[in-house]
Protein backbone atom coordinates (compact mmCIF):
# COMPACT_ATOMS: atom_id res chain seq x y z
CA UNK A 1 0.00 0.00 0.00
CA UNK A 2 1.32 3.57 -0.59
CA UNK A 3 1.95 4.64 2.62
CA UNK A 4 1.32 8.71 3.57
CA UNK A 5 4.35 10.38 5.17
CA UNK A 6 3.37 12.42 8.65
CA UNK A 7 4.39 15.65 9.67
CA UNK A 8 2.96 16.83 12.52
CA UNK A 9 5.16 19.61 13.86
CA UNK A 10 2.13 21.28 16.47
CA UNK A 11 2.32 25.23 16.51
CA UNK A 12 4.64 27.10 19.01
CA UNK A 13 1.49 27.64 21.60
CA UNK A 14 0.57 24.11 21.52
CA UNK A 15 4.07 23.26 22.94
CA UNK A 16 5.18 23.58 26.23
CA UNK A 17 3.88 25.26 29.49
CA UNK A 18 3.17 28.61 30.63
CA UNK A 19 5.95 28.21 33.94
CA UNK A 20 8.59 27.93 31.03
CA UNK A 21 10.73 30.45 29.11
CA UNK A 22 13.66 31.15 27.31
CA UNK A 23 14.25 34.77 28.08
CA UNK A 24 13.25 37.27 30.39
CA UNK A 25 12.76 40.25 29.18
CA UNK A 26 13.82 43.73 31.45
CA UNK A 27 11.49 45.18 33.50
CA UNK A 28 10.36 48.70 33.40
CA UNK A 29 13.52 51.36 34.48
CA UNK A 30 15.76 48.14 34.25
CA UNK A 31 19.26 48.74 33.34
CA UNK A 32 20.17 46.66 30.27
CA UNK A 33 23.72 47.14 29.30
CA UNK A 34 24.61 44.28 26.96
CA UNK A 35 21.23 44.49 25.08
CA UNK A 36 21.84 47.68 23.28
CA UNK A 37 24.31 49.66 25.15
CA UNK A 38 23.89 51.89 28.20
CA UNK A 39 20.15 52.48 28.37
CA UNK A 40 17.59 52.28 30.56
CA UNK A 41 13.89 51.33 29.07
CA UNK A 42 11.79 54.61 29.42
CA UNK A 43 8.57 54.27 31.53
CA UNK A 44 6.44 55.10 28.33
CA UNK A 45 7.53 52.21 26.09
CA UNK A 46 7.98 49.67 28.71
CA UNK A 47 5.34 46.73 28.91
CA UNK A 48 2.69 46.11 31.25
CA UNK A 49 2.28 42.77 31.99
CA UNK A 50 3.99 39.41 30.52
CA UNK A 51 4.43 39.70 26.68
CA UNK A 52 2.01 37.24 24.97
CA UNK A 53 4.63 34.67 23.89
CA UNK A 54 4.29 31.01 24.05
CA UNK A 55 6.09 29.37 27.16
CA UNK A 56 8.56 27.64 25.80
CA UNK A 57 12.30 26.82 26.73
CA UNK A 58 15.07 27.81 24.74
CA UNK A 59 15.72 24.03 23.75
CA UNK A 60 12.15 23.22 22.54
CA UNK A 61 12.38 26.83 20.84
CA UNK A 62 15.33 25.78 18.92
CA UNK A 63 14.00 22.04 18.00
CA UNK A 64 10.70 23.38 17.09
CA UNK A 65 12.60 25.79 14.32
CA UNK A 66 14.59 23.11 13.35
CA UNK A 67 11.86 20.93 12.56
CA UNK A 68 10.00 23.58 10.69
CA UNK A 69 13.55 23.97 8.58
CA UNK A 70 13.41 20.46 7.92
CA UNK A 71 10.07 20.54 6.32
CA UNK A 72 10.92 23.22 3.96
CA UNK A 73 12.87 22.70 0.76
CA UNK A 74 14.98 25.31 -0.23
CA UNK A 75 17.92 26.19 -2.70
CA UNK A 76 20.53 24.86 0.25
CA UNK A 77 18.91 21.57 -0.20
CA UNK A 78 19.12 21.06 -3.74
CA UNK A 79 18.13 22.50 -7.37
CA UNK A 80 15.10 24.93 -7.78
CA UNK A 81 14.91 25.11 -11.32
CA UNK A 82 11.98 27.78 -11.18
CA UNK A 83 12.09 29.21 -14.79
CA UNK A 84 12.70 33.02 -14.94
CA UNK A 85 13.35 33.32 -11.30
CA UNK A 86 17.14 32.33 -11.83
CA UNK A 87 17.31 30.46 -8.15
CA UNK A 88 21.07 29.93 -8.20
CA UNK A 89 23.31 28.94 -5.35
CA UNK A 90 24.27 31.63 -2.96
CA UNK A 91 27.67 31.82 -2.01
CA UNK A 92 28.21 32.16 1.53
CA UNK A 93 31.14 34.15 1.37
CA UNK A 94 28.99 37.24 0.05
CA UNK A 95 26.34 36.04 3.19
CA UNK A 96 29.26 36.85 5.41
CA UNK A 97 29.69 40.56 4.32
CA UNK A 98 26.38 41.28 3.50
CA UNK A 99 25.08 40.92 7.16
CA UNK A 100 27.91 42.72 8.48
CA UNK A 101 27.25 44.83 12.18
CA UNK A 102 29.17 47.22 10.22
CA UNK A 103 26.47 47.29 7.31
CA UNK A 104 23.67 46.31 9.05
CA UNK A 105 24.02 49.24 11.68
CA UNK A 106 24.73 52.05 9.09
CA UNK A 107 21.85 54.77 9.03
CA UNK A 108 20.89 56.07 5.74
CA UNK A 109 20.95 59.89 6.87
CA UNK A 110 24.42 59.35 8.12
CA UNK A 111 26.68 61.92 6.10
CA UNK A 112 28.33 61.13 2.98
CA UNK A 113 31.74 61.81 4.62
CA UNK A 114 31.17 58.94 7.22
CA UNK A 115 30.18 56.44 4.85
CA UNK A 116 32.73 56.43 2.14
CA UNK A 117 33.09 52.46 2.06
CA UNK A 118 29.89 51.25 1.54
CA UNK A 119 29.35 54.40 -1.01
CA UNK A 120 32.13 52.81 -3.01
CA UNK A 121 30.96 49.58 -3.22
CA UNK A 122 27.83 51.75 -4.34
CA UNK A 123 29.62 53.42 -7.20
CA UNK A 124 31.50 50.27 -8.67
CA UNK A 125 27.93 48.12 -9.06
CA UNK A 126 26.43 51.36 -11.05
CA UNK A 127 30.27 51.17 -13.30
CA UNK A 128 30.29 47.37 -14.01
CA UNK A 129 26.19 47.09 -14.46
CA UNK A 130 26.50 49.82 -17.20
CA UNK A 131 29.31 47.69 -18.53
CA UNK A 132 27.61 44.64 -18.45
CA UNK A 133 24.54 45.86 -19.71
CA UNK A 134 26.10 48.64 -22.22
CA UNK A 135 24.12 51.78 -20.79
CA UNK A 136 25.28 55.29 -19.48
CA UNK A 137 23.59 55.69 -15.96
CA UNK A 138 22.68 53.45 -13.48
CA UNK A 139 21.33 54.14 -9.82
CA UNK A 140 20.72 51.01 -7.33
CA UNK A 141 17.38 52.52 -5.74
CA UNK A 142 14.99 50.35 -6.64
CA UNK A 143 13.94 47.77 -3.96
CA UNK A 144 13.20 44.87 -6.10
CA UNK A 145 12.87 43.86 -9.95
CA UNK A 146 9.03 44.39 -10.38
CA UNK A 147 9.96 47.68 -8.37
CA UNK A 148 12.69 48.15 -10.70
CA UNK A 149 10.42 47.65 -13.95
CA UNK A 150 7.77 50.66 -12.87
CA UNK A 151 10.64 52.99 -12.32
CA UNK A 152 11.51 52.21 -15.68
CA UNK A 153 8.19 52.73 -17.09
CA UNK A 154 7.86 55.87 -15.25
CA UNK A 155 10.87 57.55 -16.68
CA UNK A 156 9.24 56.23 -20.25
CA UNK A 157 6.30 58.57 -19.00
CA UNK A 158 8.19 61.35 -17.55
CA UNK A 159 9.96 61.32 -21.42
CA UNK A 160 7.00 61.61 -23.25
CA UNK A 161 5.63 63.94 -20.59
CA UNK A 162 8.84 66.83 -21.19
CA UNK A 163 7.96 66.30 -24.92
CA UNK A 164 4.85 67.09 -24.60
CA UNK A 165 3.09 64.14 -25.89
CA UNK A 166 1.95 62.23 -23.73
CA UNK A 167 -1.66 62.91 -24.57
CA UNK A 168 -0.81 61.23 -27.88
CA UNK A 169 1.25 58.51 -26.66
CA UNK A 170 -0.81 55.85 -24.89
CA UNK A 171 -0.02 52.75 -25.09
CA UNK A 172 2.81 50.03 -24.33
CA UNK A 173 3.36 46.78 -26.52
CA UNK A 174 4.12 43.80 -24.69
CA UNK A 175 4.41 40.29 -26.08
CA UNK A 176 1.67 37.33 -25.33
CA UNK A 177 4.80 35.47 -23.22
CA UNK A 178 5.64 38.60 -21.26
CA UNK A 179 6.05 38.20 -17.11
CA UNK A 180 2.94 39.15 -15.78
CA UNK A 181 4.38 42.37 -14.54
CA UNK A 182 5.24 44.05 -17.70
CA UNK A 183 1.91 45.09 -18.57
CA UNK A 184 1.06 45.40 -14.63
CA UNK A 185 3.79 48.10 -14.69
CA UNK A 186 2.89 49.51 -17.73
CA UNK A 187 -0.98 50.08 -16.37
CA UNK A 188 -0.01 51.48 -12.98
CA UNK A 189 1.99 53.67 -15.12
CA UNK A 190 -1.09 55.09 -17.14
CA UNK A 191 -0.52 53.50 -20.25
CA UNK A 192 -3.26 51.29 -22.31
CA UNK A 193 -1.76 47.44 -22.74
CA UNK A 194 -0.59 45.92 -26.32
CA UNK A 195 -0.51 42.64 -26.93
CA UNK A 196 1.39 40.96 -29.93
CA UNK A 197 1.32 37.46 -30.43
CA UNK A 198 4.58 35.51 -30.66
CA UNK A 199 5.21 33.41 -33.86
CA UNK A 200 5.43 29.38 -34.52
CA UNK A 201 9.71 30.19 -34.87
CA UNK A 202 9.48 31.50 -30.72
CA UNK A 203 10.31 34.96 -32.61
CA UNK A 204 7.77 37.97 -31.58
CA UNK A 205 5.32 38.27 -34.94
CA UNK A 206 6.85 41.09 -36.60
CA UNK A 207 3.71 41.60 -39.07
CA UNK A 208 1.75 42.02 -35.97
CA UNK A 209 4.36 44.02 -34.39
CA UNK A 210 4.13 46.44 -37.30
CA UNK A 211 0.51 46.53 -36.86
CA UNK A 212 0.40 47.49 -33.68
CA UNK A 213 2.96 50.31 -33.78
CA UNK A 214 1.70 53.95 -34.71
CA UNK A 215 2.02 56.96 -33.00
CA UNK A 216 0.46 56.30 -29.86
CA UNK A 217 3.24 53.99 -28.79
CA UNK A 218 5.22 55.04 -25.70
CA UNK A 219 7.32 51.97 -26.16
CA UNK A 220 7.58 47.91 -26.23
CA UNK A 221 8.59 45.44 -22.98
CA UNK A 222 10.65 42.36 -23.67
CA UNK A 223 12.71 40.05 -21.96
CA UNK A 224 15.41 38.67 -23.87
CA UNK A 225 16.07 35.78 -23.69
CA UNK A 226 12.50 35.34 -23.98
CA UNK A 227 10.55 33.20 -21.24
CA UNK A 228 10.38 30.71 -23.84
CA UNK A 229 14.21 30.68 -23.42
CA UNK A 230 15.02 31.97 -26.79
CA UNK A 231 17.06 34.97 -27.87
CA UNK A 232 14.79 37.21 -30.16
CA UNK A 233 16.15 37.14 -33.36
CA UNK A 234 14.74 40.63 -34.75
CA UNK A 235 15.26 42.53 -32.17
CA UNK A 236 17.52 45.40 -34.21
CA UNK A 237 14.72 45.51 -36.40
CA UNK A 238 12.15 45.77 -33.23
CA UNK A 239 14.43 48.41 -32.20
CA UNK A 240 14.64 50.23 -35.10
CA UNK A 241 10.47 49.99 -35.70
CA UNK A 242 9.78 51.78 -32.17
CA UNK A 243 12.48 54.44 -32.35
CA UNK A 244 10.60 54.72 -35.57
CA UNK A 245 7.74 56.53 -34.01
CA UNK A 246 9.65 57.84 -30.45
CA UNK A 247 9.00 55.45 -28.64
CA UNK A 248 11.25 53.97 -25.92
CA UNK A 249 12.55 50.13 -25.86
CA UNK A 250 11.99 48.47 -22.62
CA UNK A 251 14.83 45.76 -20.97
CA UNK A 252 13.01 43.20 -18.60
CA UNK A 253 16.25 42.28 -16.51
CA UNK A 254 14.64 38.80 -15.39
CA UNK A 255 16.01 36.55 -18.02
CA UNK A 256 19.97 38.65 -17.85
CA UNK A 257 21.50 35.28 -16.86
CA UNK A 258 20.73 33.55 -20.37
CA UNK A 259 23.29 36.23 -22.30
CA UNK A 260 25.58 36.96 -19.21
CA UNK A 261 28.98 38.45 -20.74
CA UNK A 262 28.26 37.62 -24.57
CA UNK A 263 25.46 40.05 -25.34
CA UNK A 264 24.31 43.41 -24.07
CA UNK A 265 20.85 45.29 -24.11
CA UNK A 266 22.69 48.72 -24.94
CA UNK A 267 24.06 47.00 -27.73
CA UNK A 268 20.49 45.91 -28.99
CA UNK A 269 18.72 49.49 -28.99
CA UNK A 270 17.05 48.98 -25.49
CA UNK A 271 17.01 52.42 -24.06
CA UNK A 272 15.74 51.38 -20.21
CA UNK A 273 17.16 48.44 -18.50
CA UNK A 274 16.15 46.82 -15.03
CA UNK A 275 18.34 44.06 -13.07
CA UNK A 276 17.40 41.74 -10.75
CA UNK A 277 20.23 41.45 -8.78
CA UNK A 278 19.11 39.05 -6.89
CA UNK A 279 18.52 36.36 -9.81
CA UNK A 280 21.42 36.89 -11.98
CA UNK A 281 23.60 38.07 -9.23
CA UNK A 282 23.24 35.20 -6.95
CA UNK A 283 21.79 37.12 -4.22
CA UNK A 284 18.89 34.88 -2.25
CA UNK A 285 15.61 35.76 -2.89
CA UNK A 286 11.62 34.40 -2.86
CA UNK A 287 8.78 35.27 -0.60
CA UNK A 288 8.17 38.52 -1.44
CA UNK A 289 12.06 39.24 -0.70
CA UNK A 290 15.07 40.41 -0.44
CA UNK A 291 15.80 41.75 -4.12
CA UNK A 292 17.22 44.81 -5.58
CA UNK A 293 16.01 46.16 -9.11
CA UNK A 294 18.68 48.41 -10.55
CA UNK A 295 17.61 50.86 -13.28
CA UNK A 296 19.88 51.51 -15.96
CA UNK A 297 19.28 53.43 -19.64
CA UNK A 298 21.20 54.90 -22.39
CA UNK A 299 21.21 58.39 -22.25
CA UNK A 300 19.84 60.65 -25.25
CA UNK A 301 19.02 64.77 -25.58
CA UNK A 302 15.20 65.34 -24.57
CA UNK A 303 15.44 69.14 -25.49
CA UNK A 304 15.56 72.37 -23.16
CA UNK A 305 18.93 70.75 -21.60
CA UNK A 306 17.11 67.82 -20.26
CA UNK A 307 18.08 64.15 -20.74
CA UNK A 308 16.79 60.52 -20.14
CA UNK A 309 19.15 60.45 -17.00
CA UNK A 310 17.32 63.44 -15.25
CA UNK A 311 14.45 61.64 -15.11
CA UNK A 312 15.45 58.46 -13.56
CA UNK A 313 14.32 58.16 -9.88
CA UNK A 314 16.45 57.63 -6.79
CA UNK A 315 20.07 58.92 -6.20
CA UNK A 316 23.43 57.87 -7.95
CA UNK A 317 26.76 58.15 -6.22
CA UNK A 318 29.18 60.27 -7.60
CA UNK A 319 33.35 60.45 -7.41
CA UNK A 320 34.38 63.75 -7.60
CA UNK A 321 37.37 65.40 -5.78
CA UNK A 322 38.30 62.19 -4.27
CA UNK A 323 35.33 61.88 -2.31
CA UNK A 324 32.06 59.82 -3.02
CA UNK A 325 28.35 61.54 -2.92
CA UNK A 326 25.03 60.79 -2.89
CA UNK A 327 24.10 63.18 -5.89
CA UNK A 328 20.02 63.09 -6.83
CA UNK A 329 18.41 63.43 -10.18
CA UNK A 330 17.22 66.55 -11.28
CA UNK A 331 13.96 66.17 -12.46
CA UNK A 332 13.40 61.70 -11.42
CA UNK A 333 12.39 62.54 -7.31
CA UNK A 334 12.16 58.78 -5.38
CA UNK A 335 10.24 55.77 -5.87
CA UNK A 336 10.71 54.40 -2.40
CA UNK A 337 12.40 55.55 0.39
CA UNK A 338 16.41 55.85 0.98
CA UNK A 339 19.10 54.99 -1.32
CA UNK A 340 18.91 50.85 -2.16
CA UNK A 341 18.29 47.88 -0.43
CA UNK A 342 22.06 47.91 0.45
CA UNK A 343 22.62 44.35 1.51
CA UNK A 344 21.49 42.82 -1.72
CA UNK A 345 23.86 45.28 -3.52
CA UNK A 346 26.81 44.43 -1.28
CA UNK A 347 25.60 40.67 -1.98
CA UNK A 348 26.08 40.92 -5.51
CA UNK A 349 28.74 43.03 -5.79
CA UNK A 350 30.77 40.30 -4.20
CA UNK A 351 29.71 38.36 -6.38
CA UNK A 352 30.41 40.03 -9.73
CA UNK A 353 34.17 40.95 -7.39
CA UNK A 354 34.41 36.83 -7.03
CA UNK A 355 34.01 35.81 -10.20
CA UNK A 356 34.87 38.64 -12.64
CA UNK A 357 34.26 39.19 -16.26
CA UNK A 358 35.32 35.37 -17.45
CA UNK A 359 33.35 34.08 -14.28
CA UNK A 360 30.43 36.31 -14.82
CA UNK A 361 30.51 34.94 -18.65
CA UNK A 362 31.34 31.29 -18.16
CA UNK A 363 27.93 31.52 -15.96
CA UNK A 364 26.13 32.51 -18.66
CA UNK A 365 27.75 29.59 -20.92
CA UNK A 366 27.12 27.10 -17.95
CA UNK A 367 23.64 27.81 -17.71
CA UNK A 368 23.00 27.35 -21.45
CA UNK A 369 24.77 24.38 -21.74
CA UNK A 370 23.18 22.99 -18.88
CA UNK A 371 19.46 23.72 -20.21
CA UNK A 372 20.56 22.55 -23.86
CA UNK A 373 21.81 19.07 -22.22
CA UNK A 374 18.60 19.08 -20.28
CA UNK A 375 16.69 19.28 -23.25
CA UNK A 376 18.44 16.64 -25.22
CA UNK A 377 17.99 14.03 -22.43
CA UNK A 378 14.29 14.68 -22.65
CA UNK A 379 14.17 13.81 -26.17
CA UNK A 380 14.25 10.16 -24.77
CA UNK A 381 10.60 10.89 -23.56
CA UNK A 382 9.56 13.03 -26.50
CA UNK A 383 6.41 10.57 -26.83
CA UNK A 384 4.72 11.87 -23.73
CA UNK A 385 6.49 15.66 -23.42
CA UNK A 386 6.91 18.24 -26.08
CA UNK A 387 9.21 21.77 -26.88
CA UNK A 388 6.69 24.18 -28.49
CA UNK A 389 7.88 27.00 -30.43
CA UNK A 390 11.00 27.26 -32.42
CA UNK A 391 11.32 23.87 -33.57
CA UNK A 392 15.09 22.24 -32.81
CA UNK A 393 16.59 25.57 -31.89
CA UNK A 394 19.20 26.28 -28.73
CA UNK A 395 17.46 28.28 -25.73
CA UNK A 396 19.52 29.91 -23.85
CA UNK A 397 18.90 29.73 -19.78
CA UNK A 398 15.57 27.89 -19.85
CA UNK A 399 12.86 25.56 -21.74
CA UNK A 400 9.09 25.57 -21.13
CA UNK A 401 8.13 21.93 -21.67
CA UNK A 402 4.71 20.80 -22.49
CA UNK A 403 2.90 17.85 -21.03
CA UNK A 404 0.06 18.46 -23.49
CA UNK A 405 0.79 15.05 -25.39
CA UNK A 406 0.71 13.00 -21.89
CA UNK A 407 -2.60 14.67 -20.96
CA UNK A 408 -4.19 14.12 -24.37
CA UNK A 409 -3.63 10.54 -23.47
CA UNK A 410 -3.86 9.53 -20.20
CA UNK A 411 -5.47 12.96 -18.60
CA UNK A 412 -2.10 13.76 -16.18
CA UNK A 413 -1.76 17.40 -16.28
CA UNK A 414 1.33 19.34 -15.71
CA UNK A 415 0.07 20.12 -12.01
CA UNK A 416 0.08 16.33 -11.33
CA UNK A 417 3.89 15.85 -12.60
CA UNK A 418 4.94 18.54 -10.70
CA UNK A 419 3.19 17.00 -7.72
CA UNK A 420 4.86 13.81 -8.48
CA UNK A 421 8.25 15.56 -8.60
CA UNK A 422 7.67 17.23 -5.35
CA UNK A 423 7.34 13.10 -4.05
CA UNK A 424 10.17 11.90 -5.51
CA UNK A 425 11.79 14.91 -3.43
CA UNK A 426 12.79 17.12 -6.08
CA UNK A 427 11.16 20.98 -6.22
CA UNK A 428 8.99 21.46 -8.66
CA UNK A 429 9.42 23.85 -12.11
CA UNK A 430 7.22 26.23 -12.50
CA UNK A 431 3.83 25.33 -14.19
CA UNK A 432 1.48 26.52 -16.34
CA UNK A 433 3.41 30.07 -17.17
CA UNK A 434 3.73 31.03 -19.86
CA UNK A 435 0.06 31.28 -20.70
CA UNK A 436 0.91 30.53 -24.60
CA UNK A 437 2.12 27.15 -23.51
CA UNK A 438 -0.37 24.38 -22.63
CA UNK A 439 0.67 21.90 -19.63
CA UNK A 440 4.29 23.95 -19.25
CA UNK A 441 6.50 23.04 -17.46
CA UNK A 442 9.46 26.01 -16.96
CA UNK A 443 13.20 24.60 -16.02
CA UNK A 444 15.89 26.58 -15.60
CA UNK A 445 18.60 25.30 -14.10
CA UNK A 446 21.14 27.63 -13.99
CA UNK A 447 25.35 26.88 -14.29
CA UNK A 448 24.67 25.61 -10.30
CA UNK A 449 23.41 22.28 -11.00
CA UNK A 450 25.63 19.17 -11.89
CA UNK A 451 24.81 17.15 -14.49
CA UNK A 452 23.84 14.37 -12.15
CA UNK A 453 21.37 16.51 -10.82
CA UNK A 454 19.95 17.33 -14.42
CA UNK A 455 19.98 13.84 -15.06
CA UNK A 456 17.61 13.02 -11.84
CA UNK A 457 15.31 15.38 -12.62
CA UNK A 458 15.06 13.29 -16.66
CA UNK A 459 14.65 10.31 -14.70
CA UNK A 460 11.58 11.25 -12.68
CA UNK A 461 9.89 13.20 -15.90
CA UNK A 462 10.35 9.77 -17.44
CA UNK A 463 8.74 7.98 -14.08
CA UNK A 464 6.19 10.00 -14.25
CA UNK A 465 4.89 9.59 -17.98
CA UNK A 466 5.51 5.81 -17.58
CA UNK A 467 3.52 5.84 -13.75
CA UNK A 468 0.60 8.16 -15.81
CA UNK A 469 0.43 5.22 -18.14
CA UNK A 470 0.02 2.31 -15.63
CA UNK A 471 -2.11 4.23 -12.68
CA UNK A 472 -2.99 8.02 -13.80
CA UNK A 473 -5.14 7.94 -10.14
CA UNK A 474 -1.94 7.91 -8.33
CA UNK A 475 -0.06 10.48 -9.60
CA UNK A 476 -3.54 12.65 -8.81
CA UNK A 477 -2.91 11.63 -5.40
CA UNK A 478 0.40 13.14 -4.97
CA UNK A 479 2.26 14.31 -2.83
CA UNK A 480 2.20 11.78 0.11
CA UNK A 481 5.45 12.85 1.28
CA UNK A 482 5.12 16.06 1.83
CA UNK A 483 4.92 18.29 4.49
CA UNK A 484 1.58 19.86 3.15
CA UNK A 485 -0.29 17.41 1.26
CA UNK A 486 -2.33 18.45 -2.34
CA UNK A 487 -3.85 21.62 -2.20
CA UNK A 488 -7.50 22.33 -3.43
CA UNK A 489 -6.68 24.71 -6.55
CA UNK A 490 -10.22 25.92 -6.41
CA UNK A 491 -10.42 26.66 -2.42
CA UNK A 492 -6.73 28.06 -2.57
CA UNK A 493 -7.56 30.64 -5.24
CA UNK A 494 -10.67 31.74 -3.03
CA UNK A 495 -9.10 32.36 0.11
CA UNK A 496 -11.60 33.23 3.38
CA UNK A 497 -10.82 36.77 3.66
CA UNK A 498 -11.11 36.32 8.05
CA UNK A 499 -8.20 35.38 9.54
CA UNK A 500 -8.67 33.70 12.93
CA UNK A 501 -6.48 34.83 15.88
CA UNK A 502 -3.86 31.79 17.23
CA UNK A 503 -6.21 30.73 19.83
CA UNK A 504 -9.38 30.09 17.59
CA UNK A 505 -6.73 28.32 15.38
CA UNK A 506 -5.93 25.61 18.08
CA UNK A 507 -9.35 24.94 18.73
CA UNK A 508 -9.94 24.29 15.24
CA UNK A 509 -7.21 21.95 14.90
CA UNK A 510 -8.52 20.29 18.08
CA UNK A 511 -11.96 19.74 16.40
CA UNK A 512 -13.58 21.73 19.05
CA UNK A 513 -14.99 24.06 16.91
CA UNK A 514 -16.27 23.99 13.14
CA UNK A 515 -14.46 25.22 10.29
CA UNK A 516 -15.04 28.48 8.50
CA UNK A 517 -18.05 29.29 6.50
Amino acid sequence: MYRQARWDEPLLYEIGDAGRTGFIPPEPGEDVKGYVGELKIPESVARRGPPPIPGVSEVELVRHYTRLAEMSYGVDSGPVPLGSCTMKYNPRIALRYSYHPKLEHLHPLLDDSAVQGILEIMYRMQEWLKAILGMDYCTLHPAAGAHGELAGVLVMRRYHKAKGQLDTKREVIVPDSAHGTNPASAAMAGFTVVEVPTGSDGNIDMEALRAAVGRETAGFMITNPSTLGLFEENILEIAELIHGVDGLLYYDGANLNGILGHARPGDMGFDIAHVNLHKTFSAPHGGGGPGAGPVCIRDKSIGDGISLKDLVPGPVVVYRGGEYRLEWPRLGGAIRAWQANTSVVVWAYIYILSMGAKGLRMAGEVSVVNTNYFISRLKEASRYYEIPYGGERHRKHEVVVSAKPLKAVTGVTAEDIAKFLLDSGLYAPTIYFPLIVDEALMFEFTESETRENIDRYVEALKRAAELAMEDPERLKSMPRNTSSLRVNLVEANHPKTVTPSWRVYIRRRRGEIGPLR
